[in-house]
């Protein structure tokens, strides 16, 4: 029988009369009512975790946008880390989910509303949910409504979809049962060697006293909050702002990036902690510290290195400020969101560097953003626009009759060069234009929830702009960032000048930091004097149209002369703890079948004497799976299981495991399994 975690240990009395009352919206009197100790004042908190692992091969990945970057297996799973706090005297609550993913899109926000509408009313609701991305450059593609970040997947993949969607779910449940009274403890630290700017050329447009706050041209600040139940620790949350591209687009497999290797290294060290590692304005903060042009690197030229070395110093840091935490006992618990069209919001000079009024426009893309990150790139991601080389798909939309942008916008837009009307193009706007802007205060921390990706300046802006509106210390406000949505980057006016790929990806113009300030500003004065404002029309579903570019996979059929889960490859039958084995199997193709949960791909197994127990599962970091089509074959699938043996492992007989389903002519699944001899470590 598997351990029980000590999480469910402790709180196995106080959970289910919590939790009931904290679903009718009571405050944690109604515990009390329950038989269990009331806490008048204070917090409620809860933790969970969800496994959102998509496909992990035949289909695009998403980060980088790369047609070329086609998933070829699995690094380690990604997960979504969800956590509530309550207010016991007040009743009001919030939900705060980190995904380990590149992109939170509409079809996410908006299907997650829906599935918790359906399960607990308006208890979780567009106000009090905040869905955020690590914005790791290598999870599954294709999980959007929106063209312009479906078309490198070849079209919508609701496989990966659904996987995420149902790992959202599966977090948030877990932290919807564990809720019971708690404390929440806030500590503050610097981190200086896991990011440096990529932009430096547009950073030092901005004025003194912006850059001076940023002294080393990085944000530095590492701020982290502790869940507590009964004195021990059921959630961390570390914000630090830089980039998940240590693993670049010559990476081919599924997982976590940097921030997903500080999450597993916190949930190692204590399986009863929900870790979560979450991005704040990271827009031009790459974690590549040579700041390299297509040769990305450092702190070594090896990027699997990178992402566990950077990882590493964020998961020291979040101890460190953690080691410095206090509890809270001020600020309760609130939450406010608005729908914004960015496409058209009329800006008062208040908010604008030169004083005058503006206004922002249809998104637009630039061509600086078709250029590439190129500090994180080792290719160009739009190689493939030469001349006569059009986008098909486009030109089957109607693109043959492509608006030009009216004058207005090209001034709007300017000095941007525009390359890809996003906001104009038929059938409909390819990327979402109405989004959710959230301001969200858990005790003495608030974050200013956008759906960007914005430099280390736009986000000090807008932090300045809620700080002063609601008397908090800058240091406490955060510009949490990835949230809700996606509309890719927002620059400063200044910055936007000088036309880096960042301001080229500034959609909506010039002046789209300045909008952000101005609606920020309402949201911060409206929370501070107690205002309920509604949170307007929300973005539709847009799960009608989907493109599928990709077709039906061919139903499986072995490696010639083999049979399903055979062993394929010489395996040895001893090694030495640090050395490294390969196993490769006549498999079926991955995606048949998303597998998660209690679904592997695969196990590295040790013999008890009595039989064999699962050590090492395919979330291990010692362990990684690939997929290949052998001899060129539409149909076989070869495995290969790679193991490093830890150098702690226990002398014994272990065994590598495969699991796969394959797919007949009639679309029917079937499971198989294989397994190699015994290799004795020692």
């Amino acid at each position: 029988m598997p351990d029980v975690p000590r999480r469910t240990v402790l709180h196995a009395t106080a959970v289910g009369a919590a939790a009931t009352a904290a679903s009718i919206g009571l405050g944690a009197g109604a515990v009390d009512s329950a038989g269990q100790a009331q806490a008048a004042t204070g917090y409620l908190v809860g933790a969970g975790k969800g496994d959102m692992t998509g496909a992990i091969a035949g289909q695009g990945m998403m980060g980088y946008s790369d047609l070329d970057q086609v998933a070829n297996g699995l690094l380690q799973r990604t997960w979504a880390r969800a956590y509530i706090v309550a207010d016991a005297a007040t009743g009001q609550r919030v939900l705060f989910i980190t995904a380990d993913i590149a992109c939170v899109f509409t079809s996410h926000h908006n299907t997650l509303l829906a599935e918790l509408r359906k399960r607990h009313g308006d208890l979780y609701n567009v106000h009090n949910v905040n869905i955020n991305a690590t914005h790791n450059h290598n999870s599954c593609g294709g999980t959007s409504w929106d063209y312009a970040y479906v078309l490198a997947a070849k079209g919508h993949r609701h496989n990966s979809f659904r996987a995420e969607i149902d790992g959202l779910l599966e977090a948030v449940e877990q932290a919807h049962s564990s809720l019971a009274p708690g404390t929440v403890e806030l500590g503050h630290t610097e981190l200086h060697d896991a990011s440096a700017n990529r932009s430096y050329d547009a950073f030092t447009l901005n004025p003194e006293p912006d850059r001076k706050h940023f002294s080393s041209h990085i944000d530095p600040q590492v701020t982290a909050i502790r869940l507590k139940q009964g004195g021990a620790s059921i959630g961390e949350i570390t914000w630090f702002a830089t980039h998940g591209t240590s693993l670049t687009d010559a990476n081919f497999l599924i997982g976590p990036d940097n921030k997903g290797y500080a999450a597993y290294l916190g949930e190692q060290r204590d399986p009863d902690v929900v870790s979560a590692h979450a991005q704040t304005n990271a827009g031009d903060m790459t974690p590549n510290l040579w700041v390299r042009k297509m040769h990305p690197g450092g702190p070594t030229a090896d990027n699997r290195s990178n992402r566990i070395i950077i990882g590493r110093r964020q998961d020291r840091a979040g101890q460190a400020a953690l080691a410095a935490a206090r509890p809270m006992t001020t600020g309760g618990v609130d939450s406010a969101t608005r729908y914004v069209d960015m496409a058209n919001v009329h800006i008062d000079g208040h908010f604008t560097p030169h004083g005058k009024s503006a206004r922002t426009s249809p998104a637009m893309m630039g061509a600086a953003a078709a250029a590439t990150s190129q500090e994180e790139n080792t290719r160009s991601q739009l190689g493939f626009l030469n001349e006569g080389v059009r986008n098909e798909f486009a030109m089957a939309l109607g693109a043959g009759a492509t608006p030009t942008p009216p004058a207005w916008i090209a001034d709007n837009q300017s000095p941007k060069a525009i390359l890809f009307p996003l906001g104009i193009l038929p059938p409909r706007s390819w990327i979402e234009q109405r989004l959710p802007l959230q301001l969200m205060r858990i005790g003495d921390l608030v974050l200013a929830a956008l759906p960007t990706e914005s430099t280390i300046v736009s986000g000090l802006r807008v932090r300045r702009i809620v700080a002063d509106a609601m008397d908090v210390p800058l240091e406490n406000v955060l510009l949490q960032g990835y949230s809700n949505g996606y509309c890719q980057y927002v620059v400063t006016p200044e910055e936007y000048v000088s036309q880096q790929y960042e301001g080229g990806e500034t959609l909506f113009g010039r002046w789209t930091l300045c909008a952000y300030m101005q609606e920020m500003d309402a949201l911060a004065k409206a929370m501070r004097r107690g205002a309920k404002r509604s949170a307007g029309r929300a973005p539709a579903d847009r799960a009608d149209l989907q493109p599928d570019l990709l077709g039906a996979q061919p139903a499986d059929t072995p490696m010639p002369g083999k049979r399903f889960g055979q062993v394929v490859s010489k395996v040895p039958a001893s090694a030495k703890p640090g050395s490294t084995i390969s196993a490769s199997f006549c498999g079926a193709y991955p995606s048949n079948r998303v597998r998660r949960g209690a679904r592997r791909y695969f196990s590295v197994e040790k013999f008890t004497g009595t039989g064999w127990t699962t050590v090492y599962d395919d979330d291990h970091e010692s362990t990684e799976m690939t997929w290949a089509r052998p001899g060129g074959s539409m149909s076989a699938s070869k495995m290969t299981v790679t193991w490093r043996v830890p150098r702690n492992a226990a002398p014994g007989d272990y065994r590598i495991r495969y699991f796969g389903d394959v797919k007949s002519a009639s679309g029917r699944l079937r499971q198989i399994d294989g397994a190699t001899g015994r290799i004795k470590v020692d």
